[in-house]
């Protein structure tokens, strides 16, 4: 098992009351920006998966800190966690190596993980737009 394979929580309900309080209680603010990320969330995916196969480090380096990013925002920890692991690998792997040779392993080495790992999180995020106000 390597980094980012389940040791961080799916999801930290506490970065998402911050990120409420931020918008100033503004529910319908707060909602809106969590289903934004829900709903790019497989764009941004399919953008790291393009520029990985492609051996386009660029593209995927800027994908990946995206996905980081704006899984942070809305404290989608394990998501995150695999981004900044994809992200090191990607610095310590096109070193050495062609970018060519070394992203499209290092897509089956952690692309499915991070589908599914997307799917969970936006099933729990979903899960939490649905509740009460208070989160619960």
């Amino acid at each position: 098992m390597t980094q980012g394979d389940g040791y961080a929580p799916l999801l930290d309900p506490a970065v998402l009351e911050r990120l409420r309080e931020e918008l100033e209680g503004d529910e319908g603010v707060w909602r809106v920006f969590v289903q934004n990320f829900i709903g790019c969330l497989p764009e941004r995916i399919e953008r790291l998966r393009q520029t990985l196969t492609t051996g386009d480090f660029r593209g995927a380096m800027d994908a990946v800190l995206s996905l980081k990013t704006s899984s942070q925002m809305v404290g989608a920890e394990r998501l995150a966690e695999m981004a900044i692991n994809l992200e090191r690998a990607l610095r310590n792997e096109t070193r050495e190596n062609d970018p060519a040779i070394a992203l499209p392993h290092l897509a089956a080495e952690h692309l499915r993980r991070i589908k599914q790992c997307g799917r969970q999180t936006t099933y729990l995020l979903q899960a939490t737009l649905k509740q009460k106000p208070d989160l619960g």
